[in-house]
């Protein structure tokens, strides 16, 4: 006797697209994020912050750039970063689709969907202000800390999307739970200077309009550095702990990439600093800092697994 053929339905054919596309979409806006991150230090370190002088025009009455025997490449990166916000954009939308039509997850993780597109549109404003303001290092700065924000959301609703809506469950003894959360608090601290020292230092954004930050840089970064050594020290207690006492592989495995990651961080902060500030290099601790902002985030959230 034959088995009967199996009928799929119209909903359970929407139900099972979803659940392929949702996955990679969260992945592709993580990284546009961190993307985003780096495009946007490339507009700084080139000098391109004002290449286009208005906004949401890059021109007065047009939105490209203008074709002439003065133009530089500064409006086109300018341009270039304006049109990956774009592009930024769409994935989130997407994502915002995919999560909150999910009537089988719960409404924390579905509103959780939305916190990406909501958020470009915010950074999308907070650009604009930042043109219209010849790049006042404060609203650089916050330009910088919302993206870094926006890394943190996107790495949340990802592992979301990969455990279950259950209440979060300590799988660590209690003081590395604590730990855990001034790992989280120290990152925001080490990230706030690291924002400053960049804001004090050479690359503002345009040689010629792009003000900084009155303080002296070298002392600025001696207290990043400060931050960084105290976040390193409170990382290495959490990685003993862990190895000391029974723990998941998984939770292991998230801090030892966070470790990998803040020590590589830290090599290129240091490079940097007593090389004069070259820009790739600083264009590589930007994408260190996403990457660091990612990294924080899941090992926060390994020690706290939902069911």
């Amino acid at each position: 006797m034959s088995a009967a053929p199996v009928i799929t339905s119209p909903a359970g054919t929407a139900l099972d697209r979803r659940a392929r596309w949702t996955r990679p979409a969260l992945v592709a806006n993580l990284v546009a994020q961190i993307g985003i991150v780096v495009t946007g230090g490339a507009v700084r370190l080139t000098g391109s912050g004002l290449g286009c002088s208005t906004w949401p025009q890059c021109e007065p009455g047009a939105f490209t750039p203008a074709i002439h025997e003065a133009t530089t490449l500064h409006p086109y990166i300018e341009f270039g970063n304006r049109t990956l916000t774009g592009v930024l954009g769409i994935i989130a939308l997407l994502v915002a689709v995919l999560v909150w039509g999910d009537r089988g997850r719960s409404r924390s993780y579905r509103l959780l969907g939305l916190a990406p597109l909501v958020g470009v549109a915010i950074q999308a404003v907070i650009g604009g202000i930042t043109v219209l303001l010849d790049l006042a290092p404060a609203v650089v700065a916050l330009h910088m800390l919302v993206s870094l924000g926006l890394v943190a959301a996107s790495t949340v609703l990802l592992v979301r999307h990969r455990t279950g809506d259950g209440a979060p469950r300590p799988v660590v003894a209690p003081w590395l739970g604590a730990t855990g959360w001034a790992l989280a608090a120290l990152t925001v601290v080490v990230v706030a200077l690291g924002v400053v020292v960049t804001g004090a230092g050479p690359h503002g954004g345009d040689d010629e309009v792009a003000y900084r930050f009155a303080v002296d840089p070298a002392l600025a970064a001696r207290v990043h550095a400060l931050a960084v050594w105290a976040f390193v020290a409170v990382l290495v207690a959490l990685l003993v702990g862990l190895f000391r006492a029974p723990s998941p592989a998984t939770t292991r495995r998230a801090a030892l990439v966070l470790l990998g990651v803040t020590l590589a961080q830290g090599l290129i902060g240091y490079v940097q600093y007593f090389t004069g500030l070259p820009e790739v290099l600083v264009g590589l601790h930007m994408l260190g800092a996403g990457l660091l902002a990612a990294a924080t985030t899941r090992a926060v959230m390994s020690l706290r697994p939902r069911a």
